[in-house]
């Protein structure tokens, strides 16, 4: 019993890259998680562009714990290490247009569209990409805030920590 708490206070006093991950994917779970609660139990429904941001959430989640459960000795790690630095990289980019929509004075505000399932009926997967990441009045409006950030700007926050930190946990920590 003893030698169990000797493990689990060296890896909490010394976290590995495997632990490191597993607490990336936990954050990026727990932000889906509010995202959901915010959906589910607010009433809040989420824009085209909200929608976009989420995916590329939950393929970072598949990412660090994919990297967790398969931290490799040689090269892999630095397919993690890349892979999570390109999905926080584009998920930034995606709040970062979103911000941007919800800066914009109410005259420049694009017209509203269909939500994200009514494009993908009516128009190809690459057609609904292009009209999503251009935004519609819906991406404009900010219905919550915590501490003076809207949704976007807060996972905009969180996808430029997430990346660097997948980038910093795969390419400089031990295994």
């Amino acid at each position: 019993m003893s030698l169990m708490y000797t493990r689990l206070a060296e890896t909490l006093r010394h976290p590995g890259r495997r632990t490191l991950n597993v607490v990336a994917a936990l954050v990026c779970a727990g932000l889906l998680g509010f995202a959901w609660y915010l959906q589910l139990w607010v009433g809040l429904a989420p824009c085209p562009l909200c929608l976009l941001q989420r995916w590329v959430f939950y393929v970072m989640t598949a990412v660090f714990l994919l990297a967790a459960l398969f931290p490799g000795h040689a090269r892999l790690p630095w397919l993690w290490a890349g892979l999570s630095g390109l999905l926080g990289a584009g998920g930034a980019a995606i709040a970062a247009r979103h911000v941007w929509l919800q800066g914009l004075p109410p005259d420049q505000v694009p017209a509203c569209g269909p939500d994200l399932h009514g494009m993908l009926d009516s128009f190809g997967l690459g057609e609904t990409l292009a009209m999503t990441l251009r935004g519609t009045g819906d991406c404009a409006v900010i219905d919550w805030s915590f501490l003076g950030l809207s949704i976007p700007a807060w996972a905009l926050l969180w996808f430029v920590l997430l990346g660097l930190a997948g980038v910093i946990i795969n390419s400089l920590l031990p295994r």
